[in-house]
């Protein structure tokens, strides 16, 4: 079977979860947290060297604040406790998005987590935190200019890997596969650049019941797949 190097996860779903057994959607968002720190295991012992995860985009600020707010105490949580955790796992934990628009403990929180563990050589895990693609490219874009107009950049020699270089994430091979849970089959604003030739796979599964066993079917679907990346295999 062939292992993704890099598998991203749309997680969706923890509401519709929690609203099923009657419970509020911030009980679905404190369980779905739990099955991302499960899910990171067992990827990683599967043989996936890459998981990016999109756990708050540039559009949920749009929610009730009751329920950001719970979001963002969940974060806070994960942050306090994430340097001990992937020194444990021998994790490197980086953040994508813009951090900027964090409350500023969060940010050095963020600050402190990626310098801690950017010398583990375990699973390389990405969080996607006030993520929205358009935004990246167009902050990618600014920063592309400056240097420009700088002279540190000659117009002639921008392509698409000297643009790679500016997004969130540089130094990051493009996602092999794409998972999103709970049923709906669209991107949400996530990685577009960087998932031009990546497989989808869609699942009805609520994130809070997802787990190894639906891993392992995404991944066997995968590996069913013959990736020509715009050629002809003959």
């Amino acid at each position: 079977m062939k292992i993704p190097n890099h598998v991203a996860i749309i997680l969706d779903g923890n509401g519709r979860w929690a609203k099923k057994r009657m419970m509020p959607r911030n009980y679905g968002h404190a369980q779905g947290s739990k099955v991302v720190e499960k899910i990171c295991e067992d990827a990683y012992r599967m043989g996936i060297k890459y998981l990016t995860v999109y756990a708050f985009s540039t559009e949920n600020w749009k929610r009730p604040k009751e329920e950001v707010d719970a979001l963002m105490k969940l974060l806070r949580n994960y942050l306090e406790t994430s340097i001990s955790t992937s020194k444990k796992n021998n994790m490197r934990v980086r953040i994508i998005g813009d951090i900027s628009g964090l409350s500023q403990d969060i940010q050095e929180k963020i600050r402190e987590l990626e310098e801690a563990s950017k010398m583990n050589t375990g699973l390389n895990f990405q969080v996607a935190i006030n993520y929205g693609s358009r935004d990246e490219i167009i902050r990618a874009v600014k920063a592309l200019s400056k240097d420009v107009l700088e002279n540190k950049v000659a117009p002639d020699n921008i392509n698409e890997e000297l643009f790679s270089q500016y997004l969130d994430t540089r130094g990051i091979p493009e996602p092999d596969l794409l998972i999103r849970t709970s049923g709906e089959q669209r991107l949400s604003n996530f990685l577009l650049w960087q998932m031009a030739y990546t497989e989808f796979y869609f699942t009805d599964v609520l994130w809070p019941d997802f787990n190894k066993d639906e891993l392992l079917k995404a991944v066997e679907y995968y590996s069913s797949r013959t990736r020509k990346f715009g050629g002809i295999i003959e």
